[in-house]
């Protein structure tokens, strides 16, 4: 008899509210399939289950605030008679979250460079493998890798900075260009204590990443670019100066909209963050300097297309078919050992929108590169 709980996604979740059953009772789904909607303080998302079964007992209902950890559905065999999972049901005891950095090893660290506080999250501390580091896009911070940074961790240290102007991190800027964002994260790759890394980096994200592997290619082991900058010329203007300078609700919802295919998956909890967020002393300014500075009216400032043509170091672009963001024909035409994945349902977001097909593809490059 497998339990289906209200599961944790990223650091600050202590509960969630199911929306939405997707399946009934008396249903066999797979491991993968999308079970619930259920939104968080940081989005509404598709909870995937976690094995496959039968549904037998549905016991949350719409609407329902929970706890993380708080039961949600039973799977058990046609066998299990009904009286055994009343008893089930009835016994089930919430288990307090596990503190931060224990059980799930999941941490928050801070460390002082330039003058600046630099914030990263990090998971997986004890494993294995090759360190990779997942840089968030511009507007974004380390929570845009919630869906997965607890994933990866299985098999490596998994570090997820807030770039400078951004999420935790000081929102002083020397420039607040490409140079000044790779620093941040050069200064990551010197907190693992690994030779190399793998680098994961979302739209401007990616651009940060390949100009890093400009620069230190020989601290990088693989690139991931996810809807990555960098590789085209143009970006959406319209996204960039709606998110900068939006404050009222209905604009930083409207602006957080274009980035997903499914438009729904903007909770208000999420449009509250971002409000939180540009009101903070400086945030607003560093946002208006980076988007200066990197993406200056609708066009990438740089260009790595050569770089990702040439470099030996393997590739990975992951593409949602329905960005509105940056056009997904932009990685076209590169060579065939870059490897593509695309996702027809997807649109700027795909580590939050597809997490379980990006996780997977993502663990296939890391070790194909060298562990």
């Amino acid at each position: 008899m497998l339990p289906i709980v209200m599961p944790k996604w990223g650091l600050a979740m202590e509960e969630g509210t199911l929306t939405a059953w997707l399946i009934a009772a008396g249903d066999t789904v797979e491991k993968g399939q999308e079970l619930a909607e259920i939104e968080t303080t940081k989005i509404a998302n598709v909870y995937e289950s976690p094995a496959a079964g039968l549904v037998r007992r549905l016991v949350a209902q719409p609407g329902e605030v929970l706890p993380v950890g708080a039961l949600l559905a039973v799977l058990a065999p046609a066998s299990a008679p009904e009286a055994e999972i009343d008893a089930f049901v009835g016994g089930f005891v919430v288990r307090d979250p596990e503190p931060e950095g224990e059980g799930s090893g999941l941490s928050e660290r801070r460390i002082e460079r330039d003058g600046r506080m630099l914030s990263f999250k990090v998971a997986g501390a004890g494993a294995d493998g090759v360190p990779a580091i997942l840089v968030h896009g511009f507007g974004g911070d380390s929570d845009n890798w919630l869906f997965n940074i607890e994933a990866l961790a299985q098999d490596r240290p998994i570090y997820a900075p807030d770039l400078p102007g951004h999420g935790k991190s000081g929102k002083q800027l020397l420039r607040g260009d490409l140079d000044e964002l790779a620093k941040a994260v050069a200064a990551v790759i010197e907190e693992t204590g690994a030779p190399r890394v793998h680098l994961v980096g979302h739209s401007l994200g990616a651009a940060v990443s390949f100009r890093v592997l400009e620069r230190w290619p020989d601290r990088v082991a693989s690139l991931a670019g996810i809807a990555p900058a960098g590789l085209g010329t143009t970006v959406n203007d319209g996204f960039v100066r709606a998110f900068v300078a939006a404050e009222r609700r209905k604009d930083v919802k409207a602006a957080l909209q274009m980035l997903f295919a499914d438009p729904d998956q903007v909770s208000a909890a999420m449009i509250e963050g971002v409000q939180r967020f540009t009101r903070l002393e400086g945030a607003r300014e560093a946002l208006a300097t980076i988007a200066r500075e990197n993406l200056p009216d609708g066009r990438q400032a740089a260009s790595f297309r050569a770089l990702a043509a040439e470099t030996a170091t393997p590739l990975l672009l992951v593409w949602g078919e329905r960005d509105a963001i940056i056009d997904p024909a932009q990685g076209e035409g590169l060579p065939e050992r870059v490897a593509v994945l695309r996702l027809p349902d997807a649109g700027h977001m795909p580590q939050m929108e597809a997490a379980a097909s990006v996780n997977q593809r993502l663990a296939e490059h890391f070790s194909a590169a060298g562990g």
